[in-house]
């Protein structure tokens, strides 16, 4: 069963202010993009972004995803608050895909939210940017934006 599949409901969906929570979900894997927003549309999880804050300011960002960085700054030091702020901004019970820029940072994140007792977290492989192309160029042939799913700049 794939996660674009609508989740079965459980006991959870009869309390609405509860988070949705899907066997379907793809605990501890890594998903395409294109599936992620379909999770994502289909309202069943939120997109955290691990990125920096000026990745996000300067190269782009989902609209509506939730800002929690893996690292800060221009020397990407490990945001040592990271599982705390996760917690407070999605809660340990929703559904979250982490998205960072090439998909390697949202492992980690995803590596320290498991380990967080985090219940449905996966990675969105390719991330934003996606990987380098032969040239060093990241965007060309796979990637959030190279998919064509929505996104801001600025």
């Amino acid at each position: 069963m794939t996660i674009v599949q609508l989740a079965t409901k459980t006991t959870r969906e009869a309390d609405s202010s509860a988070p949705l929570l899907s066997d379907d979900f793809p605990h501890a894997q890594s998903v395409p993009p294109n599936e992620a927003w379909q999770w994502i549309q289909s309202r069943n999880s939120v997109l955290v972004d691990v990125r920096t804050a000026e990745e996000r300011e300067f190269v782009g960002y989902v609209p509506d995803s939730l800002h929690v960085p893996w690292a800060m700054g221009t020397a990407l030091n490990r945001n040592p608050r990271f599982v705390r702020e996760l917690e407070a901004k999605a809660g340990k019970t929703t559904s979250i895909l982490l998205l960072c820029r090439s998909g390697k940072r949202s492992a980690l994140a995803l590596e320290a939210a498991l380990a967080a007792g985090f219940e449905q977290v996966a990675n969105i492989h390719e991330g934003f940017e996606g990987d380098l192309n032969p040239h060093g160029q990241r965007g060309h042939h796979n990637g959030w934006r190279f998919h064509g799913l929505p996104w801001r700049q600025g």
